[in-house]
């Protein structure tokens, strides 16, 4: 049996590339679901008129004409420039990134042709499947040498529809509670066949925790992070600064979403306060650099800044990003067990502690601020809140300590770090802020002891911590 075909724990197989953060089916989606840890692809494969294999997941184009029936560059004519990628791109690009291949293959016609295209590109990492029986019984007859895999929709008997697969690929996302039915029975059932188990696409946290314990090959996601969240070894936390703000635009719910879906503790967000007290999350006094709008935010009222889109200036799969409310981040934190850090920009103490209050946030959540006003509003309001200091603020660690009595101190990389024994004997976190991408300055950070870290790159300091065998 192949190797990678008992992993020690699920491959992440990315639905149609990283499809919650870029079109569906592009090079763009299979590179960023390559930075987020995937392990294959899954492309939808069809045939063009004249003989082209290229990703695309429908059987026809927007004006209704079947894929089938075009020629490659007439279907050029009518897809977006970074739609439909030839095969070839696709296998050149994952070879690159040491991915896997995951084909469904929508043409039964072009299943052979598929198996061969990735025989001689030396590709060892791949899977064919296919919901049609026809495509994996004509590679069965020529002895392809990929695993086979039957895609079975709900309602249909996985066992019977598998017949001559190695793989069930269960297509069972829209059952409310499709965890349930993978029993002992069911993969007792499995190992009499011989047959592997993947799962359908799964982007729900609660239910990702569930599956991704369950004896099976692999999980497919739209979020490729989410299969094997980062675990690091001891009680380190990390921060995602404006969230995943590399991968979805800062400040926004995508970019919270890849933060907790990869496994990291806590996401950093900035607060404004509408014209009509409305609470809103985004980093700049005004609208204009990461929204379509202009001027300060506290000039709109809330209603205004709901018509905007805050993402488009990112790139154009963001066009319709909104910008998020407080309550919408603590919602989500709060569906990802995650935590947040609110630096108070305009929006007044009170009315955030209300908010967290009220979504049972306060163990979750600590603030900070440049306005040394609102944190002394903020403990005024609640000896609960946890607060943050800023080492570099005051010439001794007591000084800090006596101010507002904060519940964690944050260094900078230029800082003195002899502090942090004595902040471990007191019981007060210390925490590391760096927003570059230094290689050796976040192997310093890795190597300092520091029980919190604040990142613009998470994923790069996830990578470096695996290599050093302090995370996995």
């Amino acid at each position: 049996m192949l190797d990678w075909l008992i992993p020690s724990r699920p491959l992440s197989i990315a639905h149609r590339g990283a499809s919650a953060y870029a079109p569906e089916n592009t090079l763009a989606a299979f590179a960023l679901a390559a930075d987020l840890g995937a392990d294959m692809w899954e492309v939808d494969l069809h045939q063009t008129a004249d003989n082209q294999i290229i990703a695309f997941h429908d059987f026809t184009v927007a004006d209704g004409r079947a894929v089938s029936t075009l020629s490659y560059s007439e279907l050029r004519l009518v897809v977006a420039d970074d739609e439909a990628p030839l095969l070839s791109e696709i296998i050149a690009l994952a070879q690159a990134r040491d991915c896997g291949i995951y084909a469904d293959i929508k043409a039964p016609d072009a299943s052979v042709t598929v198996s061969r295209m990735l025989q001689m590109a030396g590709v060892e990492r791949a899977i064919l499947g296919a919901f049609d029986p026809v495509a994996v019984r004509a590679l069965r007859d020529v002895n392809s040498p990929y695993p086979l895999a039957a895609l079975i929709p709900v309602g249909v008997d996985p066992f019977a529809a598998s017949e001559g697969a190695d793989i069930i690929h269960l297509c069972w996302e829209n059952l409310d509670r499709p965890q349930d039915l993978l029993d002992e029975m069911f993969f007792a059932r499995c190992t009499e066949t011989g047959q592997h188990v993947v799962l359908w696409h799964e982007e729900d946290p609660a239910r990702m925790a569930e599956l991704r314990d369950k004896p099976v090959l692999g999980i497919c996601s739209d979020r490729p992070e989410l299969v094997n969240p980062v675990r690091f070894l001891g009680d380190l936390q990390v921060v995602c600064h404006r969230g995943a703000n590399k991968i979805a635009p800062e400040n926004t719910l995508s970019a919270a979403h890849a933060c907790f879906a990869a496994g990291f503790s806590h996401v950093e967000i900035d607060v404004h306060v509408t014209a009509d007290d409305q609470l809103v999350v985004l980093h700049d006094p005004t609208l204009d650099r990461t929204t379509n709008g202009t001027g300060p935010v506290c000039d709109h009222t809330f209603a205004q800044v709901q018509a905007l889109n805050a993402g488009q200036w990112f790139a154009p799969f963001y066009t319709n990003e909104p910008i998020p409310t407080l309550d919408e981040m603590l919602e989500l934190a709060k569906s990802y067990r995650g935590r947040l850090y609110i630096e108070l920009k305009s929006a007044p103490a009170n009315l955030v502690w209300d908010r967290v209050v009220a979504h049972r946030m306060q163990d979750r959540v600590f603030f900070w601020s440049f306005v040394t006003q609102s944190l002394h509003d903020m403990r005024a309001i609640s000896d609960k809140a946890h607060l943050m200091m800023r080492r570099q603020d005051f010439d001794t660690l007591e000084e800090v300590l006596a101010s507002l009595s904060p519940s964690l101190v944050e260094y900078t990389v230029s800082d003195d770090w002899s502090d942090f024994p004595e902040l471990r004997r007191r019981g007060i976190p210390a925490m590391i802020a760096y927003n570059g991408d230094d290689r050796e300055v976040l192997s310093r950070i890795i190597g300092a002891g520091a029980d919190m870290v604040n990142l613009d790159q998470p994923f790069l300091f996830a990578e470096l911590c695996r290599e050093k065998g302090v995370a996995e």
